[in-house]
């Protein structure tokens, strides 16, 4: 297995509470993005300090109570799975926060992170405030969630977005990138992908590579695996017969998504 492509490595933090995914844990080749996922069961409680990180708080599925000891959101979360393919609740929380996670059913959390050294307004991303957004022709299609866009100045430096691909389509396609820390025409951002796909025994397929080919990982992305883009082109193809979902967190230096497709394969958009 390559550097990029992240199994799921559950431990159990307290009753009730257990650990997914990691990337700090995993020493990802990351600056700018850390992500985690925890699985939580009804009535037990994830509480965390952020320190010097901002974070997103995507309700994957499930329900739960957030508060950060002024604010309390309560019965949050809209869906009991990603696949019914309906925007859900998120919760923004600046740095140096403290918050609890409180399940009110089972449920699954994304924590989306970035460094950030401004404070700024904790605030509830409802569902009904999710921008919705398809993009692509052909077999090229998906549809977007956009949670915290560039376009809203909830964040100092997170971006984060839900995108579904359905069967035998291809995403993040033609390849792009956005590895250049080159306004207007490019943003250097880091990328987390976190996979799941429908039915679950199914699986897909992501390229990360870089043009000097310092970075070029083929995966077979399983449901509940998290990809690791630290630089390069990110395509994903859906085989025959599944449906593709996955949440992306960005962040880097500038909160500007703007990125560069690869002039080999820019010809499909023209057809």
């Amino acid at each position: 297995m390559g550097q990029l492509l992240k199994k799921p490595k559950t431990k159990v933090l307290k009753q009730g509470v257990t650990l997914v995914h990691d990337t700090e844990a995993e020493k990802a080749p990351l600056k700018y993005v850390s992500f985690k996922l925890v699985d939580i069961q009804a009535n037990a409680i994830y509480e965390e300090t952020l320190g010097s990180y901002e974070c997103c708080i995507v309700v994957v599925r499930g329900t739960v109570t957030v508060t950060d000891g002024e604010h309390v959101f309560s019965n949050i979360g809209t869906r009991s799975s990603v696949f019914e393919r309906k925007p859900t609740d998120s919760v923004y929380l600046s740095n140096g926060r403290s918050f609890t996670v409180t399940g009110i059913s089972e449920a699954c959390i994304a924590l989306c992170y970035a460094p950030s050294n401004k404070q700024l307004p904790t605030k509830l991303i409802k569902a009904s405030d999710v921008g919705i957004e398809n993009r692509g022709q052909l077999q090229n299609k998906r549809l977007v969630h956009n949670i915290l866009p560039d376009s809203d100045k909830t964040a100092n430096s997170l971006l984060v977005v839900e995108v579904f691909t359905e069967s035998g389509n291809w995403s993040s396609y033609p390849p792009h990138k956005h590895d250049e820390d080159n306004l207007p025409y490019e943003s250097f951002l880091e990328e987390t992908y976190y996979h799941e796909i429908d039915p679950p025994q199914g699986f897909v397929f992501q390229r990360v590579y870089t043009e000097s080919r310092n970075i070029d990982e083929t995966m077979a992305v399983e449901n509940g695996d998290v990809v690791i883009v630290p630089a390069g082109y990110h395509p994903v193809g859906v085989p025959d017969g599944y449906a593709s979902y996955y949440l992306n967190v960005m962040a880097g230096p500038v909160r500007i998504w703007k990125f560069r497709n690869e002039k080999d394969h820019e010809w499909i958009l023209s057809r």
